[in-house]
């Protein structure tokens, strides 16, 4: 069993590595590039996504949509993640992680308006869509479509189920006493009682949590920035400074070069944002919008969210902690983050403690959904079927979590991993190859300023 986990482990690394940043970034790029920069645009995308697109098709708002989207993308690798980048590549590491999520706006766009423009109808009225559909409808690849479901399928029980499971149950446990066994089947309940409901349940229930934790979590870094003031403007300058010299002197920090805070910031920005995973646009296809601009747009600030804002604070309070108290722990990712947030008297565990639970709780919310859709791509055209597809795949979803409450994961955190490389290739693949349609597209509506205008098109019936 070592020499298998050992072989995971490498096989992890190894999809991980510099050609799978390089392909990810380099969309990224390329993608600003040809579309003129549409980040420069995330006042109006913002606006837009509390804003209601009346008779409209769709299944959600786009607001729903969004924090849906949010709710699986914000996790403990906003958290613990950004710890482990600073941990293994120092605090040039928050500069990079930062500066992928301000490119990746434009992949995270690009995914959303392919959603939108390539979605079916099923017969009972339902919005189905995302790179399957992309990839079947407007490259004619049904063999990639099936690829990427099957990923996105085994990806949910991984870094979408279990491991967030395995995440909440252990802080409780560690922290409080409280027993995995017990978390786990209230875990499974919770979840139940969620996913029964469909996409719109996920939606509601999303869209009044991710709110709620944002706000809880950010507050919290404010309040640890207001006490490491006085370090603030010193550690702004070692992380830009670490970011592009050689070495990362100052705040106990030794050892970190360039490449591995490039290495380290790129790769935790990719995997906390999914810009490029193809995951966000599966719930995308649902919202309620008059033309796929408009939906782009909002799922452009996905990232935005994310990466550029919660990551980034993320980044500063860990490397402002270090700088301020030379004296903590800085070589593993999670005692960082637990230090760090230890240093605010009497809430600042129970902040971490929140922000975590929910985090990972509505990752599990939200990719219960991706990994639905998925099978359900699967199982063809036949409802009946799909029906029975979708109903089997819900209670092994919601076992999954049980079990994942109680066992140890490592093996399973590596397989993750691996599953979320494939899925970006061939969603990359058709976000490169279908790059001309993104641009008709975002030219006919963004840039001639038709956002208000309806598509007029009705999606197909599956």
């Amino acid at each position: 069993m070592n020499s298998v986990a050992s072989l995971i482990e490498k096989i992890s690394t190894a999809v991980w590595g510099w050609p799978m940043i390089i392909l990810l970034l380099g969309t990224h790029i390329y993608m600003t590039i040809r579309l003129r920069f549409p980040q420069l645009k995330v006042g109006k995308a913002i606006r837009l996504s509390i804003t209601k697109d009346h008779n409209s098709h769709g299944d959600v708002s786009q607001f729903g949509a969004l924090a849906t989207a949010l709710a699986a993308t914000i996790g403990t690798g906003n958290i613990v993640g950004v710890a482990t980048a600073v941990a293994l590549g120092g605090p040039g590491a928050v500069l990079w992680c930062w500066i992928t999520g301000v490119f990746g706006m434009a992949t995270k766009y690009s995914e959303g308006l392919l959603a939108v423009k390539y979605r079916v109808q099923t017969q009972d009225g339902r919005m189905l869509g995302g790179p399957m559909f992309a990839l079947e409808r407007g490259l004619h690849a049904k063999w990639l479509a099936v690829l990427f479901a099957v990923f996105t399928a085994l990806a949910a029980f991984g870094i979408g189920n279990t491991v967030q499971a395995n995440s909440i149950s252990l802080l409780l446990n560690q922290s409080y006493g409280v027993s995995q066994i017990l978390i786990g089947i209230i875990l499974a309940a919770l979840v139940l009682l969620v996913i029964v409901f469909g996409v719109k349940g996920i939606a509601r229930v999303c869209s009044a949590l991710v709110p709620f934790m944002a706000l809880f979590y950010v507050l919290g870094c404010l309040v640890i920035l207001g006490m490491n003031w006085p370090v603030l403007g010193e550690s702004i300058r070692l992380i830009c400074r670490s970011a592009f010299t050689a070495r990362a002197a100052g705040g106990g920090f030794i050892g970190t070069t360039v490449l591995m805070a490039c290495r380290f910031g790129i790769a935790r920005g990719l995997f906390s944002n999914e810009s490029g995973l193809g995951s966000a646009p599966i719930v995308a296809a649902a919202a309620q919008t008059r033309n796929p601009v408009r939906q782009a747009l909002v799922s452009s600030t996905g990232t935005f969210w994310d990466t550029v804002v919660v990551c980034a604070l993320t980044g500063l309070v860990l490397v402002s902690s270090i700088v301020a108290h030379p004296d903590i722990d800085h070589t593993q990712g999670a005692a960082l983050t637990q230090a760090a947030f230890a240093k605010l008297p009497y809430v600042g565990n129970l902040i971490l403690s929140v922000g975590i639970v929910t985090f990972a709780f509505s990752t599990i919310l939200g990719w219960s959904y991706y990994g639905e859709r998925a099978i359900e791509y699967l199982a063809g055209h036949s409802g009946k079927a799909r029906k029975i597809v979708v109903g089997i795949y819900r209670a092994i979803f919601i076992v999954a979590v049980f079990f994942g409450s109680v066992m140890s994961l490592s093996v399973v955190w590596n397989l993750a991993d691996i599953a979320n490389a494939l899925m970006a290739i061939p969603n990359l693949i058709a976000i490169l190859l279908l790059s001309g349609v993104i641009v008709r597209e975002t030219r006919k509506y963004l840039w001639e300023n038709k956002l208000d205008e309806d598509c007029g098109e009705v999606p197909p019936m599956l």
